[in-house]
């Protein structure tokens, strides 16, 4: 491993670093890396254009299946910045709440689109035209899990508000497929806002209990294509409690 930046202190860690292997494939990769040893970005230096992980390559086909000719997302969370970088074409509004992400999505992972709007990504949504997005997209995690005001019933409707009328919110979490009552929260507070909703985990290898989940919702048709979901699979969460801002 050849570490290439870090910085460390009472709040955070953050590691850029390049190895010749990652989850056991030889190669060179380089990989933003946060103080839990949570891997949030890598990428393939053989092969720039190549999408590594499961959950985007998800992301993708719901994108192109669903709104085919969209235009406009809405992006909270950078990381390295896949998804813009995939679509050159499309206008990408990306909100970072770190300033340090956005830098290192720059300086070592060749992030080179619009600006990226720093500060919390709900705030600067709420400044967005209303009916102007096809995709808002949420990706965004601190080590404590996804914020509450960005799971909560009043963000899904300031959500729908800005997308147009079948547009689609696109969430990527961290969670169980089964019992878990966070996840079931989070689907039932979706439905407050949006009368269609599909969720998908990818399931894991091993003992690892927490899982990548994907959520989408919308008020116009939602569908997929499981052989092109990159081994996430759909499911049903449990009913649960609706989140809000303030209890």
């Amino acid at each position: 491993m050849q570490l290439l930046f870090e910085e460390t202190g009472p709040d955070r860690a953050v590691r850029v670093y390049d190895t010749n292997e990652l989850y056991g494939e030889k190669g060179r990769f380089r990989v933003l890396e946060f103080g839990n040893d949570a891997i949030q970005g890598a990428l393939d230096l053989n092969r720039p254009g190549r999408i590594l992980f499961e959950y985007p390559r998800a992301l993708i086909h719901l994108m192109d299946l669903n709104r085919p000719a969209f235009e406009n997302v809405f992006m909270i969370g950078q990381g390295i910045g896949t998804l813009p970088g995939h679509y050159p074409q499309k206008r990408f509004t990306v909100a970072e709440y770190d300033p340090l992400v956005a830098e290192l999505s720059r300086t070592y992972f060749g992030y080179d689109r619009n600006p990226i709007h720093l500060g919390d990504g709900r705030e600067i949504l709420s400044e967005e035209p209303a009916a102007s997005y096809d995709y808002v997209i949420l990706d965004a995690f601190t080590e404590q899990g996804t914020p509450r005001h960005l799971i909560s019933r009043e963000f899904f409707r300031l959500s729908r508000d800005k997308l147009r009328t079948d547009g689609v919110l696109l969430m990527n979490l961290f969670g169980k497929s089964v019992h878990d009552k966070q996840i079931g929260a989070v689907y039932t507070t979706l439905g407050d806002a949006f009368t269609c909703r599909k969720a998908f985990y990818l399931p894991s290898e091993g003992s690892r209990d927490t899982l990548n989940i994907l959520l989408a919702a919308s008020n116009g048709p939602l569908t997929c294509q499981t052989r092109h979901m990159a081994g996430f699979v759909e499911f049903q969460p449990e009913q649960g409690y609706v989140i809000a801002d303030r209890l």
